[in-house]
C-alpha cells in the first residue's frame, strides 16, 4: 500500500498499527439536526445531510476530535427531513432522495437511491488512519476504499495528460503540477458523484478489488456523496456545495492572441494593429513575463521596470483604442529585490518553497492579509491603468521540491503538507474577491494554470499548462479538458499550437508540418470556452503562418470567424452554466449514458447542448518530406451517439445516430455535427465581440425532434445581471407541427434591443449549412418582444 510513498523517497515515521473499525456490536449513536453521530470502538462517524441528495461522511479516530474547515465547500447543511432505522447491526438514514446505511460491525457506509438500488458502498473495514510524522508535523495518512460495479465508468479527478477518458483501472497521484490539475472528485455513469475533501497530496487507485482515496495528511476521512441521478445534476450538486459560476464578459469569449513573449509595448500594440489591418477578429492580447525586466532579483515585481515598457498607460490606451482588451502575467512568487518580497518577508508571509526561478519565493495565499497585499499591488500598478485581466501563472505553485517530507513550511492555514493542493483556489480566490469588493462595473477575468474543487465560483479559466507541440499531446488535451469539466469547473482551454514547439518543430512556423498541427489545434480551440493562441520558441500570430489566400492562414481565419458567429450560442450557454449548472465541454456520457460505446471515447464531445465536435488529431496533408498535398482528401472516423439523429454542420445532411462514419476532412474542415431538435443562433461577421448588435440573428432550426433554446443577453460586462438586469427569449421547435415558437421576452436591461429581426432557416441537405450566413432566410421575423409562431415547411 505504501510503495508509492517509498518510491518517491518520503521519509515517514510509521507507527506499528493502523486503526480499523472494530467488530463489536451495540455502539451508540445520537441524532443531530442534519444526520447522526455514531461512536464505534476506534472512531467517530458523522453522517450529515446537506440536501436530501447530498451527504457528508466524516470519520475520525477517537483520539482526535477534529472537524475540518473546507477550502471548497461553502454550503451549510439544509434542514432535511429524514428517518433513522436500525436493524441487524445496520443503521439506515432515509431521505426522500436516498438511503444511507452504516454497518456497525464493519463501519462500512453505503448509498442507495430511493428505489433501493445500490449506488456505491465502502468496503468492509475500509477506513484506515496511519499516524505519520513529517519533520515536526504529526498527522495521519488517511485512506478510504470503495467498491464500484465492474461495468460503471467514472470521470473527473481534474486534468491529466494520459489521454484516458474513463478513469477506471489506474493509480493516479493527485498533486498540483504544471499540466496536471488535482481535483479529488469523480462522477459515475450510475448518476452519483464523490468529492474527497482533502487538500493534501492524494493517491487515487482503482483496480478489480477496490477504488480508494489515500491522502498524505489529514485527521479524518471526509467526503461528500452526491446522488444526482444524471451527470448534470451531479455537477449541479457539486456547485451547490462549492459555489456557483459567475458570468464572464462577452469579450472573453472572442479570440485571444499571446506569445512567450512580446519584447516591448510597441510590439504588443502592433500585433493588435496587424489583426485589425488584416480584418481578422481579435478581442484580447496577453503580455507574458519580463515586463518587469530580466533581472531575476526583480522577478514578478508587478511593475513595468523593463525600459521597453516605459509608458504602460499608453500601451493600454492604444489597445483599448483598437477595441481590444489586454491581460497580463502575474505570478505568486517574488524576486528578492521586489517590494513585495520585502513586505511579505517582514510580515512572515513568504513560503520557503523553492520553485521557478529558484531565487524567488511564493507568498502565503492562505493568509487574508497577504492576499490583500497581493491585490493592492495589482490594483495600484495594473488595474489602475486599465489592464483588463489577470493571467495568474504557476498557481500550483511550480516547485522544485517534490519530496513531501522536505516541505517544512507552515502556512496561515497550517502545515503546507496538509493544504498543498489548495494553493490555487486560495490565490485565485483572493484576486477575485478583492476585485469584486472594488467595483461591480467590470467583470473579473482570470486565466490560471491550476485549480482545486470550488474554483468555479471565482469565474477563473484554467488552461492545460506548458504542453508540448505534438499530435499526441493535442489528442490528449480533449480528455484532459473533458475530465476537468466533469469536476464542475466549466472554464478551460489549451495553448493553441501547444506551448513548446522547440523539440518537435525547431523551425516553428516555418515548418509546414507545424502549420498543419497549428491549424488543427486552432479548430479544436474554437470549441473550448476560451479560444487562445500561445506558445514559446516560435511566434503564433496568424500572419506568421502565411499570407491571406494561403491554406494555413485561410483555415485559421475560418475558425476564428466561425467562433465570432457563434457568440450568441456561446454566451447563452454561459448563462445556462451560471444560472442552471450547465457545462460547456460535455463528455458524451453526460448526454448518452446508456450508449456504452461513448464511455471510453476520448476524442469527441459536445460543445454546449447541440454541437458534436470531433477534432482532427493526426497529420494528413504535409508529408515527412514537407511536401503539401491538399487534394488527396483524407477522412476522420466519427461515432454518432445513438438515440437521436444528427446533421452534418458543413453539408446539412441528416444522419442516423448509433453509427460510425468516415467524414472527409480537408485541411479547413473539422467534423461538427448538430443534434436534431437543436436551435442554433448565429451572429454577424465582426472584428470584435461587441462591434455590432445582435439585431439580425440567423436562427438555424435542425428538425427531427422537438427542441428548445434560450437566447440570453445583458450589458455584457458588469454584474448588473446579478440584480436581475438581463433578458431571455425562449425558442421552441415543435417537430410534428413544424412550428417555431419565439416566446415573449422576459426581463430588461439598459441598452436592450426593443426591436430586432430573426432570420429563420430550416436546415436541410445543402441548405442552412456551413459557416457562411444565408443570403436569404426561409422566414424573416420582426420581433418586438411579443410571442410569435412561425410555420416552416420541409
Amino acid at each position: 500500500m505504501f510503495n508509492w510513498l517509498i518510491n518517491r523517497k518520503f521519509t515517514l515515521l510509521f507507527f506499528v498499527f493502523i486503526f480499523f473499525v472494530g467488530n463489536s456490536v451495540g455502539q451508540s449513536y445520537r441524532k443531530t439536526d442534519s444526520g447522526i453521530r455514531l461512536s464505534l470502538p476506534e472512531m467517530e462517524v458523522d453522517l450529515q445531510f446537506y440536501t436530501s441528495g447530498i451527504v457528508r461522511v466524516c470519520k475520525s479516530p477517537k483520539s482526535i476530535q477534529y472537524h475540518p474547515e473546507s477550502f471548497s465547500v461553502v454550503k451549510t447543511p439544509e434542514k432535511v427531513s429524514f428517518q433513522v432505522m436500525e436493524k441487524d447491526s445496520i443503521i439506515t438514514l432515509k431521505s426522500d432522495r436516498m438511503d444511507v446505511y452504516v454497518n456497525l460491525k464493519t463501519g462500512k457506509v453505503g448509498f442507495m437511491n430511493s428505489d433501493g438500488h445500490n449506488l456505491l458502498s465502502e468496503t468492509d473495514y475500509g477506513t484506515q488512519f496511519t499516524p505519520v510524522k513529517y519533520d515536526k508535523v504529526s498527522t495521519c495518512l488517511v485512506r478510504q476504499s470503495f467498491r464500484l460495479d465492474s461495468c460503471e465508468a467514472i470521470y473527473g479527478l481534474g486534468q491529466h495528460q494520459a489521454g484516458k477518458m474513463n478513469q477506471r483501472n489506474q493509480a493516479l497521484l493527485l498533486r498540483q503540477e504544471n499540466t496536471e490539475i488535482a481535483i479529488p472528485f469523480f462522477q459515475s455513469t450510475k448518476g452519483y458523484g464523490l468529492f474527497w475533501d482533502n487538500t493534501a497530496y492524494t493517491l487515487f487507485t482503482d483496480n478489480d478489488t477496490e477504488t480508494a482515496f489515500e491522502s498524505y495528511a489529514g485527521e479524518c476521512v471526509d467526503y461528500y456523496f452526491i446522488n444526482g441521478g444524471n451527470a448534470d445534476n451531479v455537477i449541479r450538486g457539486m456547485r451547490e456545495l462549492t459555489g456557483q459560476v459567475p458570468m464572464n464578459a462577452l469579450w472573453t469569449y472572442g479570440f485571444w492572441q499571446s506569445r512567450e513573449r512580446y519584447q516591448s509595448q510597441e510590439e504588443l500594440v502592433n500585433v493588435v494593429k496587424k489583426y485589425r489591418e488584416l480584418q481578422v477578429p481579435l478581442d484580447g492580447i496577453i503580455q507574458d513575463w519580463q515586463y518587469w525586466g530580466t533581472d531575476q532579483a526583480f522577478w514578478n515585481a508587478i511593475a513595468f521596470n523593463n525600459p521597453k515598457f516605459s509608458n504602460p498607460q499608453k500601451m493600454v490606451d492604444e489597445v483599448h483604442g483598437l477595441n481590444a482588451h489586454i491581460a497580463i502575467s502575474i505570478w505568486p512568487s517574488f524576486g528578492t529585490k521586489t517590494n513585495l518580497y520585502k513586505t511579505f518577508q517582514e510580515k512572515g508571509m513568504l513560503l520557503s518553497l523553492k520553485g521557478w526561478p529558484d531565487s524567488a519565493l511564493p507568498y502565503d495565499p492562505f493568509n487574508p492579509e497577504a492576499r490583500a497585499i497581493y491585490w493592492k499591488a495589482i490594483k495600484e500598478n495594473m488595474y489602475s491603468i486599465g489592464i483588463d485581466g489577470w493571467w495568474l501563472d504557476a498557481t500550483e505553485p511550480e516547485l522544485n521540491v517534490k519530496d513531501y517530507y522536505a516541505m517544512k513550511q507552515n502556512t496561515y492555514a497550517g502545515p503546507y503538507q496538509k493544504v498543498a493542493n489548495a494553493f490555487p483556489i486560495a490565490s485565485v480566490g483572493g484576486v477575485y474577491e478583492n476585485q469584486r469588493k472594488l467595483s461591480s462595473d467590470k467583470r473579473v477575468f482570470i486565466l490560471t494554470r491550476s485549480a482545486f474543487a470550488g474554483q468555479q465560483r471565482y469565474g477563473a479559466t484554467s488552461w492545460s499548462g506548458d504542453v508540448k507541440s505534438s499530435w499526441d499531446v493535442l489528442h490528449k488535451q480533449i480528455s484532459a479538458g473533458l475530465n476537468f469539466s466533469a469536476c464542475g469547473i466549466p472554464y478551460w482551454n489549451t495553448d493553441i499550437g501547444g506551448f513548446a514547439s522547440c523539440n518537435f518543430y525547431p523551425e516553428g512556423v516555418n515548418d509546414l508540418s507545424y502549420r498543419e498541427l497549428y491549424v488543427r489545434w486552432n479548430q479544436f480551440g474554437a470549441f473550448t470556452p476560451m479560444m487562445r493562441s500561445h506558445g514559446t520558441c516560435s511566434p503564433r500570430e496568424i500572419y506568421q503562418f502565411g499570407e491571406k489566400g494561403t491554406w494555413a492562414f485561410d483555415a485559421i481565419k475560418k475558425y476564428i470567424d466561425l467562433r465570432y458567429k457563434m457568440l450568441p450560442y456561446i454566451y447563452s450557454t454561459a448563462w445556462q452554466v451560471s444560472r442552471y449548472g450547465d457545462t460547456f465541454m460535455r463528455a458524451l456520457f453526460m448526454d448518452f449514458p446508456q450508449d456504452t460505446i461513448v464511455h471510453d471515447l476520448n476524442n469527441q464531445y459536445l460543445f454546449g447542448r447541440s454541437l458534436l465536435v470531433v477534432p482532427v488529431t493526426r497529420p494528413m496533408y504535409v508529408g515527412k518530406d514537407k511536401t503539401v498535398n491538399l487534394k488527396n482528401i483524407q477522412t476522420t472516423d466519427v461515432y454518432l451517439p445513438s438515440g437521436i439523429n444528427w446533421f452534418d454542420f458543413w453539408t446539412g445532411e441528416q444522419l442516423l445516430g448509433g453509427q460510425k462514419i468516415a467524414k472527409e476532412t480537408p485541411i479547413d474542415i473539422m467534423p461538427i455535427y448538430v443534434k436534431a431538435g437543436s436551435i442554433l443562433p448565429l451572429g454577424p461577421e465582426v472584428q470584435y465581440a461587441e462591434e455590432k448588435s445582435w439585431d439580425s440573428l440567423e436562427i438555424r432550426v435542425y428538425p427531427g425532434a422537438d427542441g428548445n433554446f434560450v437566447l440570453y443577453e445583458d450589458e455584457f460586462d458588469n454584474y448588473n445581471y446579478e440584480k436581475g438586469l438581463y433578458s431571455t427569449i425562449a425558442f421552441h421547435w415543435d417537430n410534428t407541427q413544424k412550428t417555431l415558437t419565439i416566446g415573449e421576452r422576459k426581463g430588461d436591461f439598459p441598452g436592450m434591443l426593443k426591436k430586432r429581426n430573426f432570420r429563420i432557416v430550416l436546415v436541410d441537405n445543402q441548405h442552412g449549412a456551413g459557416d457562411n450566413l444565408m443570403k436569404k432566410a426561409d422566414r424573416s421575423v420582426s420581433y418586438t418582444g411579443k410571442e410569435c409562431r412561425i410555420k416552416l415547411l420541409d
